[in-house]
C-alpha cells in the first residue's frame, strides 16, 4: 500500500519534544516524513485558487482558499510513551479538481476497494484479472466533453460484443495534458474474466485493438495496452494505477486556460464506473465519498488535540498555538 494511506487516517509518531515553546511551532511534516503529502497537495491548491481568481468560477477560488486550511488530530494512545496523530477534523471544498480533494476522494476509493476486492477474490476464486488500458487520439481540450461522451458510448458497445471475455469491470477516467497542448483521455479498466479466456479463449492484442476500433467506429486503429495480473498475485496490487487521480497534478497547474477549459469540459462528468458481476460488490466507488478525513482508528483518544494551519508563503503546515489549550 503507499504512503498515502488508504484509510485516510493519516497516522504520525510524535517525538516527544515536538512541542517546545523556545522555537518556532514545528510543521507536520517535520513530524513525520510521510506527512509531506500534504504539504505537496496544498501546495498545488493555491495555484489551483490563484486560476480561478478573476475567472468566471471566481466562487470556486473563494471555496478552494479555505478548503483544508486548518488540520484538526486527536492523540491515540499506544504503549510506553509513544502517541500518534489522527485526522480528526478538516474543512474541504470538495471541487472536483482541487488537489487536495481530489487526493482525498482517490483515498477514501482505495480504502473501500481494498476493502471489497478480498471478497470478490473469494467469490470468484478461479476467475483472472487482466489491466486494459483504452486510449484515442488527442483532441482539443475544447471538445474534451463530447470526446468522453463517445468513448462512454464506445465502452458500452466494446462491453456488449460476443467476444468481450470479461464477467465484471472497474472502470476510471484519467485526462492528461498532451505535448501538443491537448487532451489525451483515456479508461483504466479492471476486468475479471473466467480462466478459460487463458485457454481457447484468449484475446490477442491485435485482436482487442480491433474491438475497440470497431466499437468506437473509428478509421484507425488506437493505442491499447492489455496486462494480465500474474496467478497468485490480486488484483488489489493494481487500486492504486486505477484509482488514482483523474488528472495529475502537474497538468492541473501547467496552464490556467487549459485548467479552466478543463473544468468547463467536465463539469458533473463521472470518472468511475464498473458493470457486471463486480456492481453489486464496487458500485459505492460509483459514487461521491461523503467522508473525505476517515475511518476511526483504533486506540484510546486522549483528550489533547493539535491543530495545524496551513502558511501560504512557507507552504508548510504548522503546529498553532491553540493546539496546547
Amino acid at each position: 500500500m503507499p504512503n498515502d494511506r488508504a484509510s485516510g487516517g493519516d497516522v504520525y509518531s510524535i517525538p516527544p519534544d515536538s512541542h517546545s515553546s523556545n522555537s518556532e511551532q514545528p510543521a507536520l511534516s517535520e513530524l513525520s516524513p510521510q506527512d509531506k503529502p500534504w504539504e505537496k497537495h496544498r501546495a498545488f491548491t493555491d495555484r489551483v485558487e490563484d486560476f480561478y481568481r478573476g475567472s468566471e468560477f471566481h466562487h470556486y477560488s473563494e471555496r478552494v482558499h479555505f478548503c483544508s486550511e486548518l488540520l484538526g488530530f486527536g492523540l491515540i494512545s499506544e504503549t510506553g510513551n509513544a502517541a500518534k496523530l489522527k485526522l480528526r477534523s478538516a474543512r474541504f471544498c470538495r471541487l472536483r479538481h482541487c488537489p487536495v480533494c481530489q487526493w482525498r476522494r482517490s483515498l477514501m476509493w482505495k480504502a473501500k476497494a481494498f476493502k471489497v476486492l478480498p471478497r470478490v477474490v473469494e467469490a470468484f476464486p478461479t476467475h483472472r484479472w487482466l489491466f486494459v488500458t483504452l486510449t484515442l487520439k488527442n483532441v482539443p481540450i475544447t471538445r474534451l466533453r463530447d470526446q468522453l461522451s463517445e468513448m462512454n458510448r464506445g465502452f458500452g458497445r466494446l462491453v456488449k460484443l460476443k467476444a468481450f471475455p470479461a464477467e465484471g469491470w472497474l472502470r476510471s477516467t484519467e485526462v492528461t495534458k498532451g505535448r501538443d497542448g491537448n487532451a489525451h483521455p483515456h479508461f483504466h479498466c479492471l476486468l475479471l474474466v473466467p480462466r478459460s479466456y487463458f485457454g481457447r479463449n484468449y484475446i490477442k492484442q491485435s485482436e482487442w485493438v480491433s474491438m475497440w476500433r470497431k466499437s468506437m467506429r473509428l478509421d484507425y486503429n488506437p493505442i491499447l495496452d492489455v496486462q494480465a495480473v500474474k496467478q497468485g498475485n490480486k488484483p488489489m496490487e493494481l487500486v492504486p494505477e486505477l484509482l488514482k487521480y483523474a488528472t495529475k497534478e502537474s497538468d492541473l497547474v501547467a496552464d490556467r486556460e487549459w485548467f479552466l477549459e478543463l473544468t468547463r469540459q467536465m463539469h458533473k462528468m463521472r470518472c468511475i464506473a464498473t458493470g457486471g458481476v463486480l456492481k453489486q460488490y464496487l458500485k459505492e466507488l460509483e459514487e461521491e465519498p461523503e467522508d473525505l478525513i476517515g475511518e476511526s482508528e483504533s486506540g484510546e483518544m486522549d483528550e489533547a488535540k493539535l491543530y495545524f494551519s496551513w502558511r501560504r508563503k512557507e507552504k508548510k503546515y504548522r503546529l498553532t498555538d491553540t493546539s496546547l489549550r
